[in-house]
């Protein structure tokens, strides 16, 4: 018996089957951002297929990021905005110009 089983029975809970996918690959994951690429397996689907160095197609899974390329792997401080996501929310969230209350003082008077 494994300890999770021994555990979960000595507690009285009983663990769920089928939660876990079953369909395990190797997939090639790809960063974008900076061309480095790794075989992994993953669960994850892809139309599309690139060959691998052993000469084998897998799917490949495009990523904007990984550890190649994050700041807080690499040691930089500067992030790649590939999508100009901090352009849009200073866009959508940036400080707006409060309107003038004596203007509207010397309104009500």
């Amino acid at each position: 018996m494994l300890y999770g089983q021994i555990r979960a029975t000595q507690t009285g809970k009983i663990m769920k089957k089928g939660l876990h996918p079953t369909n395990y690959r190797f997939v090639i994951f790809k960063d974008m951002s900076n061309g480095y690429s790794f075989l992994s397996r993953s669960s994850a689907q892809s139309r599309e297929t690139a060959k691998w160095e052993d000469g084998n197609e897998y799917p490949l899974i495009k990523l904007e990021i990984s550890n190649t390329s994050h700041p807080f792997f690499t040691g930089k401080n500067i992030l790649v905005d590939t999508a100009g996501r901090i352009d849009k929310f200073k866009k959508r969230y940036g400080l707006k110009t409060p309107a003038a209350p004596a203007a509207d003082a010397d309104a009500a008077k």
